[in-house]
């Protein structure tokens, strides 16, 4: 079963867009956005929320 809301990643990470494109955070854990709906995606903010 696939939980709802980010998927958290322990850093520092890359990660490849669709696009090719690669960005990367160099915390020490991350949550990336499972849902599409980041306005900072591939990084969760949230939004999950307003519309869950």
């Amino acid at each position: 079963m696939w939980r709802k809301g980010p998927m958290l990643v322990e850093g520092p990470v890359e990660v490849e867009l669709e696009d090719g494109s690669v960005v990367s955070s160099d915390r020490f854990r991350v949550a990336l956005c499972t849902c599409r709906r980041s306005r900072r995606y591939p990084w969760c903010d949230t939004s999950h929320r307003d519309r869950a």
